[in-house]
């Protein structure tokens, strides 16, 4: 509880106070007392809400999470199936393998991509030019978004594989036999029996990804110096990053920051009660 308290409710309150307040600058803002500290209210939230940047940057997520948080959870399920099947050979060797990128910080997975993106330095460009076939600009405008949730898919399949092929581990085995005695093909046994199964840790999975979605920061905010596609309020966090660091006003920032927690937490639990009821069915019976 204390940790708790010291860690996560005390900054969780300063960030809501911070919001509701402002600087007034006197004269020129130079001297001791040219800027105080005032009461702002709910102005910060008012401006923020209406804010075309901040508008724009949830647009953008929306797209990326549209992009990333289907493609990544449906691979995942597929290794973590391919991963259970009877016939599967090289397990521990294709688990380490698909789950090793997760390992690597966003950052440096983002430079590591980065430099493959550039058509200067990619040796996909490279061998492309001396084949004859022509490579699009995936840091272009219309591609960067796709670039940035390649950077998403390729690091978070393989905790997610993890989870359901944890999950997977857990059912009796007796049922798939049974099944099989019954002629039910492996890809029906994994239709009928594991898929429903699992269907929790799917819904956990999906949880999981939506909040880092909404939480993009460390893939766009590598890749900005390599383009100058990428805006400094390309995903929500960008815009409080410039706005308590560039422009130096935490209180906008602050008021940024509770709207993102607020949406974030709206976003999670509206997703959890409205699928409680058929997804953890099986767990009340």
């Amino acid at each position: 509880m204390t940790l708790f308290v010291l860690f996560l409710a005390l900054p969780i309150g300063y960030a809501v106070y911070l919001s509701l307040r402002a600087a007034r600058v006197s004269g020129l803002g130079l001297g001791k007392n040219s800027r105080t500290e005032v009461w702002a209210g709910f102005d910060n939230y008012a401006r923020a809400l209406g804010d075309p940047d901040f508008l724009a940057s949830v647009g953008r997520v929306a797209l990326y999470g549209l992009l990333l948080v289907p493609t990544m959870l449906g691979l995942a399920l597929v290794f973590a199936l391919l991963l259970d099947s009877g016939k599967a050979r090289g397990r521990g060797f294709a688990r380490l393998s698909i789950f090793l990128p997760y390992a690597v910080p966003a950052v440096i997975a983002s430079l590591l991509w980065g430099f493959l993106y550039l058509p200067g330095v990619s040796p996909v460009t490279f061998v492309a030019d001396r084949i004859g076939v022509a490579v699009p600009d995936i840091l272009s405008s219309g591609l960067v978004v796709f670039a940035i949730a390649n950077i998403g898919l390729w690091g978070g399949v393989g905790f997610n594989m993890i989870v359901i092929y944890t999950a997977l581990k857990a059912i009796p085995r007796e049922l798939f036999e049974a099944a099989r005695l019954d002629g039910c093909s492996e890809a029906g046994v994994a239709w009928r029996i594991k898929i429903p199964i699992v269907t929790p840790s799917l819904i956990l999975t999906f949880l999981f990804s939506m909040i880092a979605t909404l939480q993009v920061f460390a893939e766009p905010m590598t890749l900005r110096p390599l383009t100058n596609t990428i805006a400094s309020t390309w995903s929500p966090l960008m815009k409080v990053y410039r706005d308590a660091f560039t422009r130096d006003d935490v209180y906008s920032a602050a008021a940024t920051s509770v709207v993102i927690a607020v949406a974030t937490f709206a976003l999670s639990f509206g997703f959890l009660r409205l699928v409680s009821s058929r997804a953890f069915s099986q767990e009340n019976s």
